[in-house]
């Protein structure tokens, strides 16, 4: 009988240590999000679900997940984006003659599409597409914060989304700051493609 209890309640405590630990596995290292909206299109859909490692380090062509709010002054209230790390602390970035430019090299971007990386690169201002731009010149331009910045400032990043003619970005606000960044973003093995997984989980340098 008491071998019994003790079986029995070994198992339920082994339960409860796996639980235990689940959750601070969760909690501290990984969660899941929802994507809201097309600015990340083709690579990740509206409404799809994404891993977030809280923990993971962010590098050049990471896809993170961050608090807009006080980012983005649009963002009057916590809003979650998802964009594609660019620049990293110290980067330059331009963007010249429908080429985007990192520290004065061209940038392959084959995640996507040529009109992307062309046309929807450009920066919407006033109405008028602004087909040469650097981060002088966009700082300058309506960014609320770091209206002198020439480079990404250290412990900062330049994001933009995938889906450049539509998403909002770097390019209209400014930079994410390391504290804002909730994680880095996975696919889960099974959802969209593997071309899109690839894009997402593994570009990252």
């Amino acid at each position: 009988m008491n071998s019994r209890f003790f079986k029995e309640t070994l198992s339920i405590l082994i339960y409860v240590v796996i639980g235990v630990v689940l959750f601070f596995i969760f909690n501290h290292f990984i969660t899941r999000a929802n994507v809201d909206g097309d600015s990340m299109y083709p690579n990740l859909k509206n409404n799809e679900s994404i891993l977030v490692f809280r923990q993971a380090r962010v590098k050049r062509n990471s896809v993170i997940i961050f608090n807009a709010h006080g980012e983005d002054p649009t963002a009057t209230q916590n809003i979650n984006y998802v964009k594609r790390v660019i620049g990293m602390p110290g980067d330059k970035i331009s963007f010249k003659n429908e080429q985007l430019y990192v520290n004065d090299k061209p940038v392959e971007q084959n995640y996507i599409n040529k009109e992307q990386q062309q046309q929807g690169s450009e920066y919407n201002y006033n109405g008028s597409n602004i087909k040469n731009w650097d981060i002088s010149k966009l700082s300058k331009t309506k960014w609320t914060y770091n209206k002198h910045a020439t480079v990404v400032p250290k412990g900062e990043y330049f994001v933009m989304g995938d889906n450049r003619a539509i998403s909002n970005d770097s390019r209209y606000w400014g930079f994410v700051k390391q504290d804002k960044i909730l994680g880095v973003a996975h696919t889960f093995p099974w959802s969209t493609n593997k071309t899109a997984r690839h894009n997402i989980n593994d570009l990252a340098e």
